[in-house]
């Protein structure tokens, strides 16, 4: 369907729905969660042994996010990582890329280009029919497998709803930087969502979201641009982001059933700089470019069952099928006719999954004991050519290959409660593995509840991460480079400490308060790393199991509500220790903690006489240095330090209601302190590194008007 009709569609039927009265929807205190993640089925946060951060759908609707790195961008512990040229967002916990961090929507790791559950693109995760994210740091190996080593994010979707019926419509538009047209210009998203709960058994829910970023200029100028000096194109790609899902559920006493399908397509234009003249005899020559569209697609299906049998045991089971492709288009524009000609499009990149795992729990019907055994069964098709780079197959053939990794994975979790105050929960798991040796995780955690409302968690875990695609098969080899994967590369182990002290209080004035101070410690063995192994004549490159890593962390984080107020403060201080062997050159880095600190806080009120709900969200990231590997001026391998400067990022949005809530308008701004490149300085260098460069962290400040239009009726 044409784009300008997608959203002309959309805006009609946002402007012509009309309403019946809507009942206020009842937030959840944030001090008072319900939360499914790690446990045996939902439970409150209090019972958990795990320490679960919780981001509730009032959280994202304050923020105005319309995708997850918006959300994450505000919480401690993570960096969100940018890129301009092909638009995509990462998370980074702990100084560890999105390698060692897993999303999951209900339990479910996403797919991703290079991972499952692992490298996702923020960007592509679409917030509109959330309830609620859950986030535990640290191990979680046993009941989440590989990969999860640093922590998950699980994202809860709605099931239920009510109402008999809800209809919501959005339109949001947004300037990026201080650019911004209706069409060709700025951000612009329209969403529709439509819930029936069609009989006491049966809910659905559809839904369709368009996000089209027109990309960000700069000092570009844009695809019709003719002259050949450097100038064409954007500095960010324009974007077009369609999302369509479908949810249908089926409710008895003794069972659930529910199956969820999604779709994500997307379209990245690339715009070459470079203009080249076609001959146009008798005519004057014109001018065309070689541009090429990057096209995404993911279909997403999931079938959950869950509920009990045999009277006391429950089960809990979910089938997936998961499916990313990766295409490229590559033509020529003219840039006098405005057209595409030469068109050629080929697959290059795709990656299906056959995912399924299973639960069983309360074999004893008792609350002191309770037993989890389970399952996860993981089979994973990727196939890669030359323009997702160059790839060795085990001929040693560079060439285009397909690749299955597959891992069937038992794993058992009690939970002993001593006491009504005491709990113990230990946990092992075992992979058997189709590409490596097997693998075993473990864990064990206490939690113990004190009179005043003091709460105390700590645990221990040994997690694994298994190399993934371009770590084994990277071929890059000309007379100047030499890049090489490893297929005996073997899994990344590490162990995970933490403990954690949390106070909440309601006092009789109504304030509620809540203060959580946590502590951490981790080290990862056998770290994968791009080793420098040889200088001259070329640098030779090649992945290697050979660094070690260690981090601790210590953080503190503070809330307060209080009638129409809300308020949070949290701290952390990390330190990371990474000592890196560059193998037969002998040269290994210092293994020195250096350390980073970072601040958030937020606030919100509401206007209780005109129901206008302010919010601002500020986060504080320090300093981060780091060790790189590097050459001096006599070519000899070396290693400097390299300091990103500190910089902050500050949200704040005004909501207001109308018409019994029906009608909402968000107001707000992003990037209040127009954060756009910070600069890393490289010292310890006389060589070609010594030279300052920059870090993309966004296109500058940017500011929103979102509409939302609910009609709720029974």
């Amino acid at each position: 369907m044409n784009n300008r009709l997608i959203t002309l569609w959309l805006t009609l039927v946002s402007i012509s729905i009309f309403a019946q009265e809507q009942q206020k929807d009842s937030i959840v205190n944030p001090l008072t969660e319900v939360i499914v993640t790690g446990q045996f089925e939902a439970q409150s946060l209090k019972k958990s042994v795990y320490n679960v951060r919780v981001i509730t759908k009032e959280d994202i609707k304050k923020l105005a996010a319309n995708n997850l790195g918006d959300v994450l961008n505000q919480y401690l512990n993570i960096s969100i990582k940018t890129s301009g040229s092909d638009g995509r967002s990462t998370v980074s916990m702990f100084g560890l890329d999105a390698q060692y961090f897993k999303i999951l929507v209900d339990n479910i790791p996403l797919v991703s280009d290079t991972g499952l559950g692992n490298n996702i693109d923020l960007t592509q995760v679409n917030l509109d029919d959330i309830e609620q994210i859950e986030i535990i740091e640290g191990s979680m190996g046993v009941t989440h497998g590989a990969n999860a080593v640093s922590g998950i994010l699980n994202i809860i979707t709605k099931k239920r709803s009510h109402y008999n019926w809800e209809i919501a419509t959005t339109l949001q538009e947004e300037t990026v930087s201080d650019e911004f047209a209706l069409f060709n210009k700025g951000r612009h998203i329209q969403s529709l969502k439509i819930s029936n709960s069609i009989s006491k058994e049966f809910f659905a829910t559809v839904g369709i979201n368009r996000n089209d970023f027109a990309g960000f200029f700069d000092d570009r100028q844009g695809r019709d641009y003719a002259q050949n000096d450097g100038l064409r194109g954007y500095s960010w790609l324009p974007k077009e982001q369609l999302t369509t899902n479908a949810f249908i559920g089926y409710s008895k006493p003794n069972y659930k059933v529910f199956y969820k399908f999604d779709y994500f397509g997307e379209n990245v234009d690339f715009y070459n700089q470079i203009v080249a003249p076609k001959d146009n005899y008798p005519f004057p020559n014109t001018n065309f470019s070689q541009d090429r569209r990057y096209i995404s697609s993911r279909f997403y299906h999931h079938l959950n069952s869950y509920g009990t049998i045999f009277s006391t045991i429950k089960y809990n089971i979910s089938l997936s099928h998961q499916k990313q492709e990766r295409d490229i288009e590559k033509f020529n524009y003219g840039l006098e006719t405005h057209q595409e000609t030469l068109n050629k499009l080929e697959t290059f990149q795709s990656k299906e999954v056959l995912y399924s795992t299973g639960t069983l729990n309360n074999f004893l019907n008792t609350k002191m004991f309770n037993l989890q055994l389970g399952y996860e069964l993981v089979n994973e098709n990727g196939f890669y050519d030359a323009t997702a780079g160059t790839f060795k197959n085990d001929q040693q053939q560079a060439n285009d290959i397909r690749k299955r990794f597959e891992n069937y994975d038992l794993f058992a979790v009690s939970e002993l409660n001593v006491t009504e105050r005491f709990s113990i929960r230990p946990g092992f798991r075992y992979s058997f593995q189709s590409q490596f040796d097997n693998q075993f995780a473990a864990s064990v955690g206490f939690r113990y509840n004190f009179n005043q409302g003091i709460q105390v968690r700590a645990s221990v875990g040994r997690s694994y991460r298994t190399p993934n695609f371009d770590e084994l098969y990277t071929y890059f080899v000309d007379s100047n480079h030499n890049l090489q994967g490893n297929p005996y590369l073997t899994p990344e182990t590490s162990w995970s400490y933490e403990a954690s002290v949390k106070k909440v209080s309601y006092l009789t004035s109504g304030l509620q308060l809540s203060h959580n101070l946590s502590v951490a410690f981790m080290n990862v063995d056998d770290r994968i790393n791009l080793v420098l192994e040889q200088v001259t004549p070329t640098q030779n490159y090649k992945y290697l199991n050979i660094d070690t890593y260690k981090m601790w962390n210590i953080s503190t984080s503070h809330q307060a509500a209080y009638k129409n107020w809300n308020a949070s403060l949290g701290m952390a201080l990390v330190g990371i220790s990474q000592e890196i062997d560059l193998a037969a050159l002998n040269v290994t880095s210092d293994d020195n903690f250096l350390y980073a600190f970072q601040l958030n806080t937020s606030a919100s009120y509401k206007l209780p006489k005109w129901n206008t709900l302010f919010s601002v969200y500020y986060k504080f990231n320090g300093k981060d240095r780091q060790y790189i590997s590097s050459s001096d001026a006599a070519g000899n391998a070396t290693f400097i330090l390299s300091e990103v400067a500190s910089y902050g990022w500050m949200d704040a949005s005004i909501r207001q209601s109308f018409f019994k809530e029906q009608f909402e308008v968000t107001l707000g701004s992003r990037n209040i302190f127009d954060v756009t490149e910070l600069q890393a300085s490289q010292s310890g260098s006389t060589g070609i590194h010594a030279a300052n460069s920059g870090i993309l962290l966004g296109y500058g400040r940017s500011y929103f008007l979102k509409l939302t239009y609910n009609l709720n009726f029974n």
